[in-house]
């Protein structure tokens, strides 16, 4: 199975997810990462690891659905089964959803349903609460709906800052993200 990562930022899951294949030698390779912002960190994460890395922005195209389609002719040239959505900061539309429908899935800083959209981990410390934590998701057309295939729980504590808790979700993001998808390829379980 080829699976591509989607990232938009610093890619510290991307960098868990090819080292965890790498030391498990799974049957699933990660054949190719696209990044919307030619600047992100995450292209140099690819440049060290030898990972094929695509990168261009929506800007560089009249519509959503002209840029999915350069997306997806990309995807359809690499033969990919799999997207995986790590640290993408972009609604999936139409156009992918239609072509890998079940075939993409996603890790969100929240216990979805709880605070969903771009800014789980702060919206969760400023509401206060208890807990948060991670989820695995597939995706669909809504928001951070799709079907959950695996949540964590992360503790807020009193002493925790907005930073020190954005670390622990790190971690658990880390640990769980690469296992998800290697159980789900293992056990062919994707959709």
């Amino acid at each position: 199975m080829k699976i591509a990562v989607f990232a938009s930022g610093n890619g510290s899951n991307f960098q868990a997810l090819v080292d965890y294949f790498k030391k498990n030698q799974l049957s699933a390779t990660i054949d190719w990462l696209f990044c919307d912002q030619p600047e992100a960190y995450v292209l140099q994460r690819a440049k060290k690891t030898g990972t094929a890395f695509t990168s261009f922005s929506p800007k560089e195209f009249a519509s959503k659905s002209e840029y999915e389609q350069a997306i997806l002719e990309e995807l359809d040239n690499r033969g990919i089964d799999l997207i995986v959505l790590a640290g993408y900061m972009r609604i999936v539309g139409e156009d992918l959803l239609a072509v890998y429908e079940n075939k993409m899935i996603n890790i969100h800083p929240s216990l979805l349903p709880d605070f969903p959209g771009l800014h789980g981990i702060r919206d969760a410390f400023e509401a206060g609460v208890d807990e948060t934590g991670v989820t695995v998701h597939y995706i669909d057309r809504g928001v951070d709906t799709g079907p959950i295939i695996r949540q964590e729980k992360v503790t807020i504590e009193k002493e925790d800052t907005l930073a020190t808790l954005e670390e622990k979700i790190h971690q658990i993001e880390h640990r769980i993200f690469p296992e998800v998808i290697a159980n789900l390829v293992n056990m062919g379980d994707v959709k």
